[in-house]
Order: structure tokens, then sequence, then C-alpha cells
């Protein structure tokens, strides 16, 4: 399992074996949101300024593609390999300031801007087949999608709502789809995941010990585990006294299967 701290610059690393060692934890010269595998060897970093490809034996950087990297006041925020080898990659105002967001098609070095004007671009997800996007600007609370070639990833038509939450409690977050088409997010400020049907239903909602969760994905020899992140940011003393489990990594059987991420394809 890989996963990071996007504000104190760590990756994270755990073996799922009943003995297994505590996690190792890998410091970063900047903020990575998101880890994409390319090989067994190598990884794609989503960072401040870029895309970085990590050699896992010896956490050798080396830059592969810029992005936004002459705005300094952005940063890269949630992703996700489509089945096509492509990611999609988002971008968010450093103070998450409305409007400075965007997400992005990365296929090879070729990338694309998909969708400006966000603030917090989340929930980056793709059906089984590839021929759907989701994705979710978390400060708006409308989830998404939108048709796409399955062969690219790129958009094949406009977005649409998939499911409106706005001015329910929390806010949609990270996402992973199942094998079956669900959607699964994490629902920041309300403690609990939900499952959205490809047909736009919220069809389970699972709670889970800290309140602020922000990105799950399928883990385990069966992927039938749920790895999630949640965060303690913004929260006072008191309301961290309140919630012990913030800021924590959590493992949540949900009772259904995903899929293997694909790998990030170097060359388009």
């Amino acid at each position: 399992m890989w996963w990071v701290d996007i504000l104190e610059k760590r990756l994270f690393e755990r073996s799922l074996r009943e003995d297994a060692e505590p996690a190792r934890i890998h410091t970063l010269p900047f903020m990575a949101s998101d880890v994409a595998s390319i090989d067994p060897g190598r990884q794609l970093l989503s960072v401040d300024d870029g895309l970085y490809v990590r050699t896992i034996a010896d956490g050798q950087l080396s830059l592969y593609a810029a992005l936004e990297a002459d705005d300094p006041g952005t940063r890269s925020n949630d992703g996700r390999v489509h089945p096509s080898g492509a990611l999609w990659i988002g971008t968010m105002g450093r103070d998450a300031q409305t409007g400075r967001g965007a997400i992005y098609h990365v296929a090879g070095t070729r990338i694309t801007r998909l969708y400006a004007g966000l603030t917090t671009p989340n929930g980056i997800a793709f059906s089984p087949n590839g021929a759907t996007g989701y994705f979710v600007d978390t400060d708006e609370g409308v989830l998404r999608r939108v048709a796409l070639d399955p062969a690219t990833g790129l958009p094949a038509g406009e977005p649409e709502t998939h499911y409106d939450h706005s001015g329910g409690e929390g806010g949609i977050d990270g996402a992973a789809v199942d094998r079956d088409g669900l959607i699964w997010t994490a629902r920041f400020g309300a403690g609990c995941l939900d499952a959205y049907s490809p047909a736009g239903e919220r069809v389970r909602t699972i709670p889970i010990p800290a309140r602020q969760p922000t990105c799950p994905t399928f883990v385990g020899r069966d992927l039938d585990r749920l790895l999630v992140t949640t965060a303690y940011e913004g929260m006072s003393a008191a309301e961290r006294a309140d919630d012990p489990e913030h800021g924590r990594t959590l493992l949540v059987d949900v009772g259904v299967r995903g899929l293997i991420e694909p790998a990030f394809r170097l060359v388009a």
C-alpha cells in the first residue's frame, strides 16, 4: 500500500501481510498528492509543479512533465489513472481559492486541460470499461459523470450531474469504483463512505471512525478492502480531541471487490 500526506510532504509504504512491519515513511522534497504505478520498479508522483518518476528501490526522483510550474499558487490534488493508461489529475489553489483549480488529462507527456474554474477537484474515477469518468468540485458538491473514449480516456461529451450533494452534510472527496461499477466516495466532514450506482443513486453509506475521510482505494489480494485516508486539517484542538482517529489511515471492509489500478503509460 502506498499513500501520501500532502501537507507534510511524506510518502507512506506498508505491506498488507499479517506480519508486516510498521509503515515506512519517505520524506519528499515537495507536496505530492497522487501516486500511480508505472511498473514494478517505478511510480509516478503528482506534485506541486509537475509529474515526477520515482524509482522505488532508491527513491530517486526525476521530472517527467511540468504542470502549472509557472503558477506557485497552485498544487496538484486528486488523480486516477484511466484504463487506457492516461492520468487524470486535478490542481487547486494552495489555500483553496475559489476557481483556481483544474483537471488535466495526461497521455505520455501530452497534457490537455479538460476542465477549469474548479475550486477543489476530487472524486476522479472511471467505470470498469473506461467509458465513463466521474469527478466533483468538493466546494460545489455535485458529483459529475462524463462519457469518455475508452481507448484514450478523453471526454466524448459534456459533463452531466450524477448526484447533487450540494447542501448535504460534509463534502464529496476522493473516489474509487468497484468491479460492479459502484462509485465509492469519502464524505469529508461527515465521517462516512458513500456508494453511488451507475444510475446516480446513493445506495450505501458506511460510517467510519474519523470525521474527515479523504480518499478510498481498493487493496488486498482480493481487492476486497478499502484503504481510506483521513485528515485533520482545519480542526481545532477540541475537535481533534472529540475525533481521536483524526488523520489516521484506515482499512475498511465493505463486502465488495474492486479493480486493480491501471499503470500509467509513459509513452502515449
